[in-house]
C-alpha cells in the first residue's frame, strides 16, 4: 500500500470514528430523552391512581384497548404476591421480589423493562395508598422503539455518507499534503538518473515537509561541494604527480638505455630517482591523510596539548638537527583526536624548519588551547598569505624546495575538524608566525 493510500485510510478512519462516536452519542441522548418522557408519564399515571381505594380503581382508570397503551396499564400487587387488575386489563404484569418488597415496606420506586405478549413494556412500581399493596403502571415502548429504529437507520446512512465524504476528502488532503514529497521524489529520481547534484527543490511554507525539502537541498549542496572538492583534489593530485612521474620515467629510461654515461652521471640519476620516489611517497601519504580526514569520524577525548607539542618538538629536533627549537609550554587540555592534533603540530614545525636559515631558531609556545610556531626565515609575502593553507598551493619562493603543498592544508583541516582555526601572519622582526587554535 502506498503512503498516499495509507494517509487516506488513516484520515478516513479518523473521520469515520468521529462520525460513529457522534452517532452513538446522538442515539444515547435521544433514547434517554424518549425514555425519560415515558417515565414521566408513568409517574403521572401512578400519582393519579395511587390515592384511590382499590374498589374504585376499575372505574377511574381509563380503558386500555391493548396492553401498555398510551393511557397506561394498571395492576395492584399485594405483599403476598396476589395481583389485582381493573376489569379491562386482561394480562398480568410480572411481579418479582422488588415489587413485593415495595408492597411490604410501603417505600421505594422501581423501573424495569419486560416483554409481555411480544410487547416491550416499561413498568413503574410504587407504594399504593393501602398498606401492604404496591401499584404497577406499564407503558408500551412500541413508539419509542419505532423512533429509535428510524433514528438508527438515519444514523447509519449518515455514517455511510460521512465515511464516503471522509475518503474523498482524505484523497484531496493527502494529495495536497504529499505534494512536497512528490517534488522531493522527482528531484531524487532526477539526481539518481543524471547525477546532477545542482538540482534543488522548490520549498514553500514552513511546515515539516517544507523543512524536509530544505534539509534535502542542504544535503544536495553539501554533496555537490564534496564532489567538487573531490574532483579538485583529483585534478590537483594528477597535476602534482605528473611532473615527478615524468622526470622519474625519463631518468629510468636513461638508466635502462645501453648508451655510455659520463663518469658520476649514473650515480646522480639514481640519487634523483630516490629523491623523486620519496617526494611521490610523501605526496601520496598526505593525499591519503587528507582523504581520511574528510571521510572518517573519530571518537574524541581529552588531549594534553602541551604534552603533544613536546613530543612533536622532540621529534622535530631529531629530524632537523640543523635547526634549534625552543618551547614555552603551559598545561592545557583540549577535546579532540590525539593523532590528528599531533600531525597538525608536526606539520607546523616541519614548515617552520624548512623556512629557517641554517642554525636558525623555531619558537614554540603552547597555552590556552593554542599552539604558536614562529620561525625566523624570509617570511611569507602579503600576496601569498591568503592561500598558504590551500591544497597544493606553493608560493614562488617555495617552488624550488621539497614538499607537496599539502602539509598546511592538513593543518587547516585538523583545526576545522576540532572547531578551531589556523592563522598565518608575518612576524615582527621577520619570519612567519602560525597559530593553531583548538576549542
Amino acid at each position: 500500500m502506498s503512503f498516499r493510500a495509507r494517509l487516506t485510510a488513516v484520515a478516513a478512519a479518523a473521520v469515520a470514528l468521529a462520525v460513529v462516536i457522534a452517532s452513538v452519542v446522538v442515539y444515547v441522548v435521544v433514547r434517554s430523552e424518549l425514555r425519560s418522557t415515558v417515565d414521566t408519564g408513568l409517574r403521572a399515571t401512578a400519582a393519579e391512581v395511587s390515592d384511590e381505594p382499590p374498589e374504585h380503581l376499575g372505574r377511574s382508570a381509563p380503558p386500555a384497548p391493548d396492553i401498555g397503551g398510551p393511557g397506561g396499564y394498571i395492576q395492584i400487587v399485594r405483599s403476598d404476591g396476589k395481583k389485582y387488575r381493573p376489569p379491562q386489563e386482561q394480562v398480568a404484569l410480572p411481579a418479582g421480589e422488588r415489587e413485593i418488597r415495595i408492597a411490604k415496606t410501603g417505600g421505594g420506586t422501581y423501573f424495569r423493562d419486560v416483554s409481555v405478549d411480544d410487547t416491550d413494556l416499561r413498568i413503574l412500581t410504587v407504594p399504593y395508598a393501602a398498606p401492604g399493596y404496591a401499584i404497577q403502571v406499564a407503558r408500551s415502548l412500541r413508539e419509542v422503539n419505532h423512533v429509535l429504529d428510524r433514528l438508527t437507520i438515519f444514523l447509519l446512512l449518515i455514517d455511510a455518507g460521512g465515511i464516503a465524504i471522509a475518503v474523498a476528502l482524505g484523497l484531496i488532503v493527502s494529495r495536497a499534503a504529499l505534494a512536497p514529497v512528490r517534488r522531493l521524489s522527482v528531484a531524487t529520481e532526477k539526481v539518481a538518473a543524471t547525477g546532477d547534484l545542482s538540482e534543488r527543490i522548490d520549498t514553500r511554507g514552513h511546515d515539516e515537509l517544507s523543512n524536509l525539502a530544505g534539509r534535502f537541498n542542504t544535503m544536495l549542496a553539501a554533496l555537490e561541494e564534496s564532489a567538487r572538492a573531490q574532483r579538485q583534489l583529483v585534478a590537483d593530485a594528477s597535476h602534482e604527480l605528473r611532473t615527478p612521474i615524468t622526470s622519474l620515467r625519463t631518468n629510468i629510461e636513461v638508466l635502462a638505455s645501453e648508451r655510455a654515461l659520463p663518469p658520476g652521471e649514473r650515480e646522480r640519476l639514481l640519487h634523483d630517482v630516490v629523491e623523486q620516489l620519496g617526494e611521490m611517497t610523501t605526496l601520496i601519504s598526505e593525499l591519503i591523510e587528507l582523504a581520511r580526514g574528510e571521510q572518517q569520524q573519530f571518537d574524541t577525548e581529552d588531549v594534553r596539548l602541551d604534552l603533544v607539542a613536546n613530543e612533536a618538538v622532540e621529534r622535530a629536533r631529531r629530524n632537523r638537527p640543523g635547526v634549534f627549537f625552543t618551547s614555552d609550554v603551559e598545561e592545557t587540555t583540549v577535546r579532540g583526536v590525539p593523532a590528528t592534533i599531533e600531525r597538525a603540530v608536526a606539520n607546523l614545525l616541519d614548515n617552520a624548519a624548512k623556512w629557517s636559515p641554517p642554525n636558525g631558531t623555531v619558537e614554540v609556545v603552547v597555552r590556552d588551547g593554542r599552539v604558536v610556531v614562529r620561525d625566523h626565515g624570509p617570511g611569507i609575502d602579503e600576496e601569498d598569505l591568503p592561500y598558504v593553507f590551500d591544497r597544493f598551493y606553493r608560493a614562488r619562493k617555495a617552488r624550488g624546495l621539497p614538499g607537496s603543498g599539502l602539509g598546511l592544508a592538513i593543518v587547516r583541516q585538523v583545526a576545522e575538524a576540532h572547531g578551531g582555526k589556523v592563522i598565518a601572519e608575518r612576524a615582527e622582526g621577520g619570519g612567519t608566525r602560525m597559530t593553531l587554535q583548538l576549542s
